[in-house]
C-alpha cells in the first residue's frame, strides 16, 4: 500500500524496524524539548501529514518500552487518524510516573498503525440473539 505524506519535520520518514513490525515509529518535532510533569499531558506535533485511502485509518499507539520503562503513554490510545484528515498528526503523552520526563525533539514518542476499517450500518430491532454469556458484563467470564 502507498500512502501519500509531507513531511515537514527534520527527521526520517515513519519506517518498520523489522519486517514483522506492524507499528512505525513517530517522533517528536520540537523547537525546544518539553518537560511532562506527573500526571501532565500534551500534545505533541510530529511534523508529518498524510493522506490515507477512505476504508483506512492510522491508529496511534503508545511505544511499550516508554510506557513500561517511563510511565509515558498515549492518553487516547488508541489515536485515530480519519482518511479526511489533513492536519498535522499529533500525539497526546502523558506521564503516569512520578518522575518529570523530557522529551526532546526527534525522540520516538509513539507508534503509527495502518488499519483497514469497516462502516456499519445499523439495523434497528426489537430483540437480539441469546448466547450463554447473555448480559454479563464486566468481569462475568472470570478472573483466571
Amino acid at each position: 500500500m502507498t500512502i501519500k505524506i509531507i513531511n515537514k519535520s527534520q527527521h526520517e520518514l515513519p519506517n518498520y524496524e523489522t519486517i514483522a513490525s506492524a507499528g512505525m515509529d513517530l517522533r517528536a518535532n520540537l523547537e525546544a524539548p518539553i518537560t511532562l510533569k506527573s500526571l501532565e499531558r500534551t500534545i505533541v506535533k510530529t511534523g508529518l501529514f498524510i493522506e490515507l485511502p477512505i476504508g483506512f485509518e492510522a491508529q496511534v499507539r503508545p511505544r511499550s518500552g516508554l510506557a513500561a520503562k517511563k510511565g509515558i503513554t498515549v492518553l487516547n490510545a488508541p489515536g485515530t487518524v480519519d482518511a479526511d484528515y489533513r492536519g498535522e498528526i499529533g500525539v497526546i503523552l502523558v506521564n503516569l510516573s512520578s518522575e518529570d520526563f523530557t522529551i526532546e525533539n526527534g525522540e520516538r514518542i509513539a507508534q503509527l498503525i495502518i488499519a483497514k476499517h469497516e462502516r456499519a450500518e445499523w439495523m434497528a430491532v426489537e430483540t437480539l440473539s441469546e448466547t450463554s454469556r447473555g448480559e454479563g458484563g464486566f468481569g462475568s467470564t472470570g478472573v483466571k
